[in-house]
């Protein structure tokens, strides 16, 4: 789950990250009392989970009310990369001496934690790591072993950052690394993370991804989470308990097991198609989780087929095929669903598919086969864009 930059600042704040203070506002009247209130100048940012609002238009420094007033008016309601703006959040300026860029998030391949940091802030960090990789100072951290004093001193000094501004921002990092584990976080970013005119380091933006696997733990993300500005298709798969992303292709996909579903994902593209979506009804196939998952899938315009993809394991192919009929049957979708079928008991629940199979409804015995032929129903029936 991505945070808005104000609610990413809470989690920081929480761990004692210093960050700047400011009100949330979603009307302009609103935003020019929380200007009032902070003192001009002020600044008055847009809230989206995305980045690029600077060049967007989306941050004004403001210098009275009816300059705050002119800023909110132009910023609620505006179009950023797709997300529109309905929160501003407001606050003081900031006596910026220097920008510089912090960041940790979980590095797969090494299974272990990484650190980021660069003495070029306020810009985008993939720029200057193309630019100049060596700007970008890097740590892996043991989860075991936690990020030492001795450890950040050593990364401020490769990042080129000294003096006070080292000392003051190795301090901070074991904080913002606390915060980051503490959150359950897959990602949590400062950019700027600036030091003021008078020596103090400071959050002046926050980037925060949470991982939805702990969200047992925490049900303080009820409240975020009912925020989110989700893709009316994967609003609608979280109403239903499905695991949906939504992608921009036209064949619809959905599988039994992430691992499966990436494959045939790219299966997919390899046969000269593109997916839709990502969704992964789990390990049961039932016919009330099917028909949910087929309503979902079916509802995207873009879909011109969908491809079912399913290894029977503890759950048997028999139960699965007759699940997929009775979803088939439940939803009355027209467009075409391509099944491939595996597993404990695939040729009993072929051969019950086999009595129903039609132009709507049509098996094949392989994934490859299953998806050139969901490809070349897609290419077919599929609206033109």
């Amino acid at each position: 789950m991505d945070l808005l930059e104000y609610q990413g600042k809470q989690v920081l704040a929480a761990a004692g990250v210093p960050v700047t203070s400011g009100t949330v506002a979603t009307t302009v009247e609103g935003a020019v009392a929380a200007a009032d209130a902070h003192g001009y100048p002020a600044v008055v940012k847009a809230q989206v989970r995305i980045g690029g609002r600077g060049k967007a238009g989306g941050i004004k420094v403001v210098a009275d009310a009816a300059a705050a007033a002119a800023a909110a008016e132009a910023i609620l309601g505006m179009d950023i990369r797709g997300h529109t703006v309905e929160v501003v959040l407001v606050e003081p300026a900031c006596d910026i001496a220097a920008e510089y860029y912090a960041s940790f998030t979980f590095d797969r391949s090494a299974r272990l934690h990484l650190g980021l940091l660069s003495s070029q802030g306020g810009v985008d960090i993939e720029q200057v790591a193309a630019r100049d990789p060596s700007a970008v100072a890097r740590i892996h951290i043991d989860p075991i072993d936690g990020l030492g004093d001795d450890a950040v001193r050593d990364l401020a000094a490769r990042a080129g950052l000294e003096g006070a501004a080292a000392e003051g921002v190795a301090a901070l990092l074991p904080t913002l690394y606390a915060a980051y584990v503490a959150a359950d976080a897959d990602l949590v970013e400062i950019n700027p993370l600036v030091v003021t005119g008078a020596g103090a380091v400071v959050a002046l933006d926050a980037k925060v991804t949470l991982d939805d696997n702990a969200a047992f733990r925490h049900p303080e993300w009820a409240e975020w989470r009912a925020s989110e500005d989700l893709d009316p298709r994967e609003r609608r798969a979280r109403e239903k308990g499905l695991n949906y992303v939504g992608l921009d292709g036209t064949v619809g996909i959905i599988g039994n097991g992430a691992g499966l579903v990436m494959a045939t994902l790219d299966v997919v593209s390899q046969v000269g198609g593109s997916a839709a979506n990502f969704l992964d009804v789990g390990g049961g196939a039932s016919a009330a989780v099917m028909a949910a998952a087929l309503e979902v899938v079916a509802s995207d315009e873009k879909v011109g087929a969908i491809l079912v993809n399913i290894f029977g394991g503890i759950t048997r192919g028999d139960e699965v095929a007759r699940g997929i009929l009775q979803a088939v049957v439940d939803t009355g979708i027209a467009v075409p669903i391509v099944i491939r079928l595996d597993g404990t008991n695939a040729e009993e629940g072929r051969a019950i598919l086999a009595d129903h199979l039609s132009d709507r409804l049509r098996s094949q015995p392989t994934m490859l086969d299953a998806a050139r032929m969901a490809v070349a129903l897609a290419d077919r029936g599929a609206p033109t864009p």
